[in-house]
């Protein structure tokens, strides 16, 4: 019997099947979801090992059904969710913290505000999809930032905005749940401007890493973020 975990991924099924792919960029919305898929596995990468002369369309299968996910599929999903919950807690702790030092007025104190209401929605969006999928959501960690000064609480905000988008950028490839998928890019997009914002507003580049964003992977990420976690 075949190893489950040797499925493939939600994103290299949509990239492998056009019946599959039509029915996800109904899901999230138009024909946008062609570049982002197309960006992401060229980002991250597919599986070298898999043949991709022959699709399902092309053999000939008239089954458009999706199969029912496994046991370890699913948990897969949650805790990658999860983890990217624990991002999105720590996110909107930072924004509601920096508002609240009133480091910031006027469009840019507006701004803010702005993106942390939108990781406010990002964690109510995870928590309802893991709930869904039949798992628990962790529960949000203690924070501390240093908001003494105010370029270096935008310069904080950069940094923690792309590391978020490239954290969703490296996860995509392992999801096994096309409508996690979809959450998970409508998050990212989110985020990647977000950064583009912020690096802008520090006088950084706005991609700063050319024309294709960079993965970092979850250990880099939470090594990073380690710091403004209370233990």
């Amino acid at each position: 019997m075949p190893d489950p975990r040797d499925q493939p991924s939600a994103l290299v099924e949509l990239a492998d099947d056009p019946t599959s792919r039509k029915k996800f960029l109904r899901m999230i919305g138009g024909g946008g979801g062609v570049a982002a898929m197309a960006v992401l596995l060229g980002a991250c990468g597919g599986d070298d090992d898999k043949d991709t002369a022959s699709t399902p369309a092309d053999s000939g299968s008239t089954d458009t059904g999706d199969a029912k996910p496994s046991k370890d599929d699913v948990k897969g999903d949650i805790d990658i969710l999860n983890y990217a919950l624990t991002l999105e807690y720590l996110e909107t702790d930072f924004y509601n913290k920096v508002v609240d030092a009133g480091l910031f007025k006027g469009k840019n104190g507006d701004l803010l505000k702005t993106f942390g209401e939108h990781e406010q929605a990002h964690v109510d969006a995870l928590k309802a999809t893991v709930e869904k999928l039949g798992g628990t959501p962790v529960t949000a960690p203690e924070t501390k930032f240093d908001l003494t000064d105010a370029m270096a609480v935008a310069e904080l905000a950069a940094t923690v905005e792309n590391l978020g988008a490239a954290a969703y950028l490296a996860q995509a490839p392992k999801i096994k749940n096309k409508e996690v998928l979809a959450a998970a890019l409508s998050i990212h997009t989110v985020e990647a401007r977000h950064a583009a914002t912020l690096n802008t507003l520090v006088g950084k580049g706005i991609t700063p890493d050319g024309a294709f964003a960079k993965p970092a992977e979850m250990d880099k990420v939470l090594a990073a973020v380690k710091p403004f976690i209370v233990a």
